[in-house]
């Protein structure tokens, strides 16, 4: 039995999970849990610190290992828990000896001076159909509520190369659908020699691994959406119609507030541009309710932008103070009027949601199938067929013929 690893927060975190679970079984290392941590909300910690406890009631052999951004942030916290034996910084976890008995109890460097990315190979993602592909870490952006660039580092770029061996090597392992991931996706290229763009990148993976059939991107700015990666979204049938933006908010003003390079105009604007030019193409969005000096007014504007933007697929946060950051110092918004406007998002989400899904009864969709009886359509919406039209890691051509509480239901195609 290999080690265990609990994975909290973003597509990067799981990614790296993949190259601590290699360390783990290439030593045997048995008793060793890993616990991944993040650090973007009060409550993703939370939920890190009971996952610790509970592992090791259920585990009290077990060596528990902690890490991750909340790691890297508040090392002390976390080698003051009793449960914990040894606490990791973000770039130590990629490092197979840090796993190795003996030594200090915390290894946490100073994240602002690394230089490098993950630099692993991974086969895949633990049973799951696509498998994501770091390209880049770190962040040069200081928003107002976000202690991320603490717990990441500056802003690295994984070379060209390195991302097209990591391609092929999936595409061998059977893999048809990639997500490119990154903590800022779209800075990438910004350190290399040149100084490509995500777009260009893109590009080149597509003309070189031609065996890839699908590819998806994580979170992006819309501040930084280059001219050639518009070009591949608008025109390139393997990259994903779906499309998931860093927005946070739908207010000038509190967009200012949060030190974001966008506004509200831009992100309506590029939605609309976007989706003239690739009909099939929806949009998902992170928005945060209730960040600091929010008036009711500001927040209509972020819950009207739903609608005026076309956003589907809606990640929703309550605003989570974050020690040392700016926001912290603006005059905060009552929790129970975050949590009900939180609310209120994600009511206005599901319902654009539902409206989706309608709207794709009818038409055919290209699935990936992810498990028996259950895939993912082109534009990310979960479809049921009969089990028996496909395997895990095909994809098929199905007939949308209804939809199901948050799900397509499929037929084979004609």
């Amino acid at each position: 039995m290999s080690g265990r690893v609990v994975t909290f927060g973003c597509r990067l975190n799981a990614y790296e999970s993949e190259v601590i679970r290699g360390h783990l079984d290439a030593t045997d290392m048995d008793k060793t849990v890993v616990v991944n941590t993040c650090a973007v909300t009060a409550e993703a910690e939370r939920q890190a610190r009971q996952a610790i406890r509970r592992l090791r009631r259920e585990r009290p052999e077990a060596r528990i290992v902690v890490t991750g951004c909340a790691a890297q942030l508040d090392p002390d916290a976390y080698a003051a828990m009793p449960e914990v034996d040894r606490v990791l910084g973000n770039r130590e976890k990629l490092e197979r000896a840090s796993y190795d008995a003996g030594g200090a109890r915390v290894v946490v460097g100073d994240i602002m001076t690394a230089t490098e990315t993950a630099g692993h190979l991974v086969g895949g993602l633990d049973g799951r159909s696509r498998a994501v592909v770091q390209v880049q870490t770190g962040c040069d952006h200081r928003c107002t509520f976000c202690v991320i660039p603490f717990g990441r580092g500056n802003s690295r770029s994984v070379p060209l190369g390195e991302v097209v061996e990591q391609a092929h090597a999936l595409t061998r392992n059977g893999y048809r659908e990639l997500v490119l991931s990154g903590v800022d996706l779209t800075s990438w290229g910004h350190d290399l020699p040149g100084q490509p763009t995500l777009g260009q990148a893109v590009r080149r993976l597509l003309v070189q691994v031609p065996a890839l059939t699908r590819v998806r991107l994580s979170s992006i700015d819309p501040a930084e959406i280059d001219s050639d990666l518009e070009r591949l979204i608008a025109t390139e049938s393997r990259l994903m119609p779906h499309l998931h933006l860093s927005v946070q908010a739908g207010d000038d003003l509190v967009l200012k507030r949060m030190k974001r390079r966008h506004g509200r105009a831009d992100v309506i604007a590029l939605c609309a541009r976007l989706r003239k030019q690739r009909p099939d193409l929806v949009f998902g969005a992170d928005l945060i309710a209730g960040f600091p000096t929010e008036t009711e007014t500001m927040f209509a504007n972020t819950l009207a932008l739903i609608d005026e933007a076309g956003l589907t697929y809606l990640h929703v946060f309550p605003y989570s103070e974050r020690p040392g950051t700016p926001a912290t110092r603006m005059p905060a918004v009552p929790k129970p009027v975050r949590r009900a406007r939180a609310a209120r998002l994600r009511a206005a989400g599901a319902s654009a949601f539902a409206r989706f899904l309608a709207c794709q009864v009818g038409f055919e969709a290209r699935v990936l199938v992810e498990r028996e009886g259950l895939g993912r359509s082109e534009q990310f919406a979960t479809v049921e067929f009969e089990p028996a039209l496909a395997q895990p890691g095909e994809i098929i051509a199905l007939r949308i013929v209804g939809t199901r509480a948050d799900r397509l239901v499929g037929r084979a195609a004609a």
